[in-house]
């Protein structure tokens, strides 16, 4: 009887191989995606979505222009692809940090942290996203803004908490303090610099405790 295990064998070795190929491919493929997306993100954040041509955003990031439109086909979708990445991240992370906590006061320094951190590994993605929103049209502008109000609700939810344990008599509006607490964080790319200021958890305590202290009155703890 003539066995057919060794056929089995090699056919199993061949899949393996040819699962192996497809790995890396894919694996070659992201790498090559993120790195036009990185190249992307800091040329729109150097001269703006409006002057970044494809042409532009290939000579960054080292590619041909026909390679570069085998990963995106207009400008648009790399916007949407640095914006809603972002969020994303933001979001699901910070979901993830507040699991187990459920002082609102220490929520607010996990996001302010979470924040801080996330954007001081890239500066220039902070100043795209701050900047760029109404660059896109339609549905992605529509999916885009949609990330971002996840964002806000989540934080606003964490600002709602602050009040109702600590001050539910405040009449200060809680809209404004959650976009005052926004707008402190996002305009961090305008003047700090990670390799040469301090380091990204002190200066998200110190925002932590200015809102803290500077909207409710709560002591300057953790700082």
């Amino acid at each position: 009887m003539i066995s057919h295990r060794p056929e089995r064998l090699f056919e199993h070795e061949r899949h393996s191989e040819a699962a192996n190929r497809k790995s890396d491919i894919r694996g070659t493929y992201d790498e090559r995606l993120n790195r036009i997306l990185e190249a992307a993100t800091g040329l729109i954040a150097r001269v703006g979505y409006g002057r970044a041509s494809m042409r532009a955003v290939a000579k960054e990031a080292a590619v041909s222009l026909a390679g570069l439109y085998h990963y995106f086909d207009s400008k648009e979708r790399m916007l949407f692809l640095i914006q809603t990445r972002a969020f994303n991240s933001l979001v699901n992370n910070l979901r993830e940090k507040l699991l187990g906590v459920t002082d609102p006061v220490e929520q607010l320094r996990v996001m302010v942290r979470a924040h801080v951190g996330h954007f001081a590994a890239n500066m220039a993605a902070l100043k795209v996203c701050s900047h760029e929103l109404d660059s896109l049209t339609g549905a992605a502008h529509d999916e885009a803004r949609r990330l971002r109000r996840d964002y806000y609700d989540l934080t606003r939810g964490i600002v709602d908490r602050i009040y109702d344990e600590h001050t539910p008599e405040s009449t200060l509006d809680r809209h404004v303090a959650t976009m005052c607490l926004f707008g402190t964080l996002n305009w961090l790319y305008r003047w700090y610099d990670p390799k040469r200021d301090r380091s990204p958890t002190t200066i998200a305590n110190q925002i932590s405790s200015q809102f803290l202290h500077g909207v409710l009155g709560v002591s300057n703890r953790g700082c």
